[in-house]
């Protein structure tokens, strides 16, 4: 049976510090509290971790500088200009670009980064989607604070996975030979303020592709679903990261862990959103675990080429990769799925 989701209030709070303990018994306690919060809501802050306020900071920082500067400088770095060998996805993503599946355009700004290959890496020569090189604007000290922060923030899903691993009777590092190039990305991502806009989603409902993700917010906007379809408002905590429960954990767990439904609604403020979506290698091909591969489960949830299921959702949200499947220079995967296909949201009417 699929695991449904308590109807949840508030989202659950996890201290994770226990999970660098040397002590097994400290490290099996937290990953508990691990699967009840993922089990209870699939959505949680986390606290207790190890990426630094400096961290933290600089990366604001810069995100702040970069947003500020004129649309047509901006637009010198635009995602488009990353298509080389590979669709490596990378750089800034303008007001309207991303539309999820209900066909609203969104009200946001971002700039993607990821983990920084060469040109020549042979996955990137062999033209893997959503790997390859970042594509840096010439601001100062840009780089240096996303590298940090991306450096801390894999380091701590790395850490996390270990939990998980605990948390679902697998060994401690069962996870870690998924994770030698995943196309995990950073995203950079800047709400403005509209005063007189009405109240509407400035991100549409989705769930997210990958494993889990870890979010450093800015302000107030993120809802969530809870188990009776209801939106839940996920205010910003001081030093807590809100991990989310993916697409792929929800596969691997047959449903026992279950990609939340979110969403972004108009804000009070000017809100700035930074979330690393922590994927597994691209070739992954992910099934439920056996202890978790009941006849329902394997019905449900049919073997899925991890880093396909990514590209192909990405390739459905953004215009100008919609624009080249409608062109044919660029064709879906086999099997690929549509929008919006996992999590509660597909069981309940979005308002």
């Amino acid at each position: 049976m699929n695991h449904r989701h308590t109807g949840f209030d508030r989202l659950p709070v996890v201290d994770v510090s226990g999970l660098y303990s040397d002590a097994l018994d400290t490290r099996l306690a937290t990953a508990r509290e691990l699967d009840r919060a993922a089990r209870a809501a699939g959505f949680f802050y986390v606290t207790g971790h190890r990426v630094t306020r400096a961290e933290q900071a600089a990366l604001v920082d810069a995100a702040k500088r970069f947003f500020a500067a004129p649309h047509d400088w901006k637009m010198r770095y635009y995602i488009e200009h990353s298509i080389g060998a590979s669709i490596a996805h990378r750089g800034y993503v303008p007001e309207g670009e991303e539309v999820f599946a209900n066909g609203k355009r969104d009200r946001k700004e971002a700039f993607d980064t990821g983990r920084d290959l060469a040109a020549d890496d042979p996955d990137v020569v062999a033209g893997t989607p959503m790997l390859g090189p970042n594509l840096w604007p010439d601001q100062t000290g840009f780089r240096t604070a996303v590298d940090a922060y991306y450096a801390a923030a894999f380091a701590l899903g790395q850490t996390l996975f270990r939990g998980f691993s605990l948390a679902l009777d697998l060994p401690e590092t069962y996870f870690e030979r998924y994770l030698t190039k995943p196309p995990s990305q950073l995203r950079l991502i800047h709400y403005p303020f509209d005063a007189s806009a009405q109240d509407r989603p400035g991100i549409g409902a989705h769930t997210d592709y990958e494993c889990f993700t870890i979010l450093m917010p800015t302000a107030p906007g993120l809802e969530v679903m809870n188990g009776e379809g209801t939106w839940i408002d996920a205010p910003p905590i001081d030093n807590a990261f809100v991990v989310n429960i993916g697409d792929m954990l929800e596969v691997w767990t047959g449903g026992t862990y279950v990609a939340t439904s979110h969403r972004v609604r108009k804000v009070a403020e000017e809100r700035y959103s930074f979330p690393l979506f922590f994927a597994c290698d691209y070739s992954t091909v992910v099934a439920p675990l056996p202890q978790f591969a009941t006849p329902e489960a394997a019905a449900r949830y049919a073997p899925i080429a991890a880093g396909d299921h990514l590209f192909a959702q990405t390739a459905q949200s953004f215009t100008y990769l919609k624009t080249r499947l409608a062109r044919g220079d660029l064709a879906l995967p086999d099997g690929a799925k549509a929008l919006a296909s996992f999590g509660q949201q597909a069981r309940y009417t979005d308002d």
